[in-house]
């Protein structure tokens, strides 16, 4: 029944998405030609004669980017971001095809109205379809009846998302598993018996899916489980009981035919993308130390001037590689032997710190000559901070996934330090912050950080 529903939804969608597009186009040529009195150069036949291949194209490329596919768990910002790529998509080709055919007379205004017109109609009337179809669930229909094979860890995550969730309008009718009692209950849901008694519930053909949730030591039935599903016609997910190992979104590859999942999607391997990277840290810290070179200047004369020893600061830390490397800071504590230095990080009211340099730790200034380890390739603007390789040593055994951060260069800044981790704090929540950062890298992030940190990152109260 639900399978039917979604096939009449989807076909019922893609009529919707036609007269949407339909009439954004006709609005966005009224709105050029009779409020703003634009030049129309042909006739309204012309311009809308061009619907019979905008429909159905625009119509291709919404399918192409995903935008039929079942509302239920789907998120509003991928589709707006799906809507947006494929009316910008359809907008190029437009303009293009009109350049091949030589129409100059075509008003490139009125398409861009219909770009603007588009988009917002089309996720205007999509969030209206998802409230109206999420509010149906709520009231107890149009239901989807779900069975868990295999009790797991990953089963307990599904059901917990299931009830917080009811929008969604999935009802789990139970679990089967070999090792579980029947009639353990969690939250609500029971097991129902041993995994074999699908050979009995699967000819009744009253579920609507099958999640196959089995535990790690159970995946030699994975195969065996998979063909019998797949064989009564109903729809199969598999849910991976190793959330610990593979990341929310993995990166796989294909080698011809042969499957492969990375364990750790690093954006940053990509040499595209390691090179922009690399080129915004240039130019970064050319300006950086261009514009912060009054500031330190006055930094190095109070240093200078308030306690014996040298100006910058060089300490070994651990970068890109597990490679060591001097990373360059200003000088904040009194001079001291090398054994008591490394004996620990700073803690509030160290007595080591100069009056000068809680000023300049509590600013982030004593950060600025890092920018020269930004220009030699060090560092980056924006990554995670670095070790020294005494503490990289303790705690790639203690914190699980450590040394995954230095498959990046470290940075000057970065997501765990806009979020106050620095200093005296978790180290196991920076490493979560980290990976986050490593795992969902893109260009647009590094600007959120580097933002972000001129209204949190300079004045920090846990830069002791």
């Amino acid at each position: 029944m639900i399978k039917d529903n979604q096939r009449m939804f989807n076909r019922l969608h893609v009529v919707i998405d036609g007269i949407i597009t339909a009439a954004s186009y006709v609005l966005a040529w009224f709105f050029q030609f009779e409020v703003l009195h634009g030049e129309k150069g042909l006739l309204a036949s012309t311009y809308f004669g061009a619907l019979y291949f905008v429909i159905p194209g625009y119509l291709f490329l919404y399918y192409q980017f995903d935008l039929y596919s079942s509302k239920r768990a789907s998120g509003r910002k991928r589709e707006l971001f799906n809507i947006v790529k494929a009316n910008t998509l359809g907008l190029t080709v437009f303009i293009v095809v009109l350049y091949v055919i030589r129409q100059s007379h075509f008003s490139r205004f009125m398409l861009f109205y219909f770009w603007i017109i588009n988009v917002f109609a089309e996720t205007l009337v999509r969030n209206i379809i998802r409230y109206v179809l999420r509010y149906i669930r709520r009231r107890g229909f149009n239901l989807k009846y779900v069975l868990l094979v295999g009790y797991s860890k990953s089963a307990e995550a599904y059901i917990n998302r299931i009830r917080l969730n009811p929008q969604w309008g999935y009802v789990v009718r139970g679990i089967l598993d070999d090792h579980m009692e029947s009639g353990t209950m969690y939250k609500g849901v029971k097991v129902l018996g041993r995994i074999d008694n699908l050979f009995v519930i699967l000819p009744e053909n009253k579920l609507d899916e099958i999640a196959i949730t089995l535990s790690l030591q159970e995946y030699g039935r994975l195969e065996e489980i998979v063909a019998l599903c797949e064989k009564s016609g109903v729809h199969t997910k598999f849910i991976p009981d190793y959330n610990g190992v593979i990341p929310n979104r993995p990166y796989t590859e294909d080698i011809q035919g042969l499957p492969i999942i990375n364990i750790r999607h690093v954006p940053l391997s990509n040499t595209w993308n390691m090179l922009a990277k690399r080129l915004v840290d240039i130019v970064g810290s050319i300006c950086g130390i261009i514009v912060s070179s009054p500031i330190m200047l006055i930094a190095a004369l109070a240093i200078k001037l308030s306690s014996k020893g040298p100006v910058i600061f060089a300490q070994e830390r651990v970068g890109l590689h597990n490679k060591p490397y001097q990373m360059y800071k200003f000088r904040t504590m009194y001079m001291q032997s090398e054994e008591v230095e490394e004996k620990a990080w700073t803690v509030k009211d160290d007595p080591r710190v100069t009056k000068v340099g809680k000023i300049l730790r509590r600013t982030s200034m004593d950060e600025l000559p890092q920018l020269f380890n930004i220009l030699a390739g060090k560092m980056s603007l924006v990554g995670p901070r670095p070790e020294r390789p005494l503490f990289v040593e303790k705690f790639k055994e203690e914190i699980p996934r450590y040394m995954v951060k230095h498959q990046v260069r470290p940075g000057l800044t970065g997501w765990a330090q806009i979020n106050g981790l620095r200093g005296d704090t978790s180290i196991e929540k920076r490493v979560e912050y980290d990976l986050y950062y490593i795992e969902h890298w893109t260009m647009g992030f590094d600007i959120k950080i580097m933002f972000l940190t001129i209204f949190r990152g300079f004045i920090n109260e846990n830069a002791y």
